[in-house]
């Protein structure tokens, strides 16, 4: 092709291991989607309607449990109609808009658990002076920054990739990656911007991930001097953590898989470890939410009361 306005679809050629079982893969997506789309409205409903849960660390499990249905519905709604479908195919503008989904999802994850992150530092470490610290103002900026920073860089990254001139339009995967994309394209010396801004963004979420870590490490030895900040840590820094750990595994194996990944294996298998991020998270995180934090468990236990 001698350049990308001849490209006007790409083929999700990894959908075709599916066909053979698609009405009850189609079953249990579709089940599986509203789950989670049951379990993270059921959240956000209680948080907004309940003005004992307006605060910082409920507002940013809120936008945990947004990022949540806007990474789902990026990816399971165009899947399931994949799967009804005889073409498998996707249009050009479609499948550069379900890459800014997909990758802006996961790094808008990775920037909420750094701001919880440094919510819990502030609660625990700093608890005299936390409400001046946290005030509305700053938790208006650091919920907007987790989005807004993601959504930039992989504007600008999009945008980049759609100026490529590309030699093939078969991705072997369930959904459109940016990295995918670009390694359609006819020239590697035209796929040096997108390197940099790769590897700039791997380096900003990098530092991300150590300031957790290191937030974590220092709240865990803090709080070993005092039994009252022991329990505020595992009442409220736990379920952090969990998400922290399962985010990273599913994140950091999917792109060390894309990238390094031997091309042997299955393409069932290759399917499902490519889809674990939007698996695993959008469910999970607020099912242990739900049941570990103390005031969201009452809420809903109330409410199951009545009912």
């Amino acid at each position: 092709m001698d350049n990308t306005s001849a490209l006007r679809t790409f083929t999700l050629s990894g959908i075709n291991e599916t066909m053979n079982y698609r009405i009850t893969i189609f079953s249990l997506t579709l089940l599986y989607y509203c789950v989670v789309l049951f379990v993270n409205i059921t959240l956000i409903v209680i948080i907004i309607r309940d003005e004992n849960l307006h605060e910082p660390m409920y507002v940013f499990l809120c936008s945990f449990c947004i990022n949540g249905l806007y990474g789902a519905t990026g990816f399971y709604p165009r899947f399931l109609f994949d799967l009804l479908s005889s073409s498998h195919e996707i249009s050009y503008e479609g499948c550069l808009l379900q890459a800014f989904v997909m990758y802006s999802f996961a790094c808008c994850e990775m920037s909420i658990l750094a701001v919880m992150a440094y919510d819990r530092y502030v609660a625990i470490c700093q608890p005299l002076r936390y409400h001046s610290i946290m005030t509305r103002r700053r938790l208006a900026a650091l919920v907007g920054s987790s989005w807004l920073v993601p959504f930039f860089i992989f504007s600008l990254g999009v945008s980049v990739t759609s100026t490529l001139k590309l030699c093939g339009s078969k991705l072997q995967k369930l959904f459109c990656v940016n990295w995918m994309i670009y390694e359609l394209a006819c020239s590697k010396s035209d796929t040096l911007a997108n390197n940099i801004i790769s590897h700039l963004t791997t380096l900003f979420y990098v530092l991300h991930g150590f300031f957790i870590v290191w937030t974590y490490v220092h709240l865990a030895i803090t709080c070993t001097n005092s039994k009252e900040d022991r329990v505020k840590f595992i009442q409220t820094c736990i379920p952090h953590l969990v998400s922290l750990i399962i985010f990273l595994f599913v994140i950091v194996f999917d792109l060390m898989f894309m990238r390094f990944g031997s091309k042997t294996l299955p393409q069932s298998l290759t399917n499902l470890i490519g889809i674990k991020f939007v698996i695993f998270p959008p469910l999970v995180n607020p099912i242990i939410y739900g049941f570990k934090l103390q005031k969201i468990r009452g809420k809903i236990a109330g409410f199951v009361r009545k009912k």
